[in-house]
């Protein structure tokens, strides 16, 4: 991937985890799991931030004392890297327990544009799934 794109996505991803930290500061629970999610969706060509979006979620799970959200979040974080560097994640998914680890989602409008340019051989296995 060019180090442009690169940058692109680890920008958008500090943005929604720096969200994601204020909403959790300010007790918004919320928001912190849409900005976690979001942070999810940007992150998935990104292996390396990909798992630590899992793992972010792992955390919060565990302060939330929800099981569910524990296990599933450590199951992801199984696959999370070898799925990105494999080209082969569900676009737009979320990444929480709450949703299919395998089911494709819409992404939102804002970060689309940058994720549009994920090279097509990437976006499209990931799409076969």
């Amino acid at each position: 991937m060019r180090g442009e794109l690169r940058a692109e996505l680890e920008r958008a991803w500090h943005v929604e985890v720096g969200d994601a930290r204020a909403a959790r500061g300010s007790g918004d629970r919320s928001a912190l799991w849409r900005h976690l999610g979001r942070a999810h969706v940007v992150s998935q060509p990104l292996a390396g931030l990909h798992v630590r979006t899992h793992a972010s979620m792992l955390v919060q799970g565990v302060r939330e004392r929800r099981s569910r959200e524990v296990l599933g979040q450590v199951l992801r974080m199984a696959v999370a890297g070898p799925a990105s560097l494999a080209g082969r994640y569900p676009l737009g998914n979320t990444g929480g327990a709450d949703v299919r680890a395998t089911v494709p989602m819409v992404i939102p409008d804002d970060p689309a544009p940058v994720l549009g340019r994920v090279p097509l051989a990437r976006r499209a296995a990931a799409s076969e799934r």
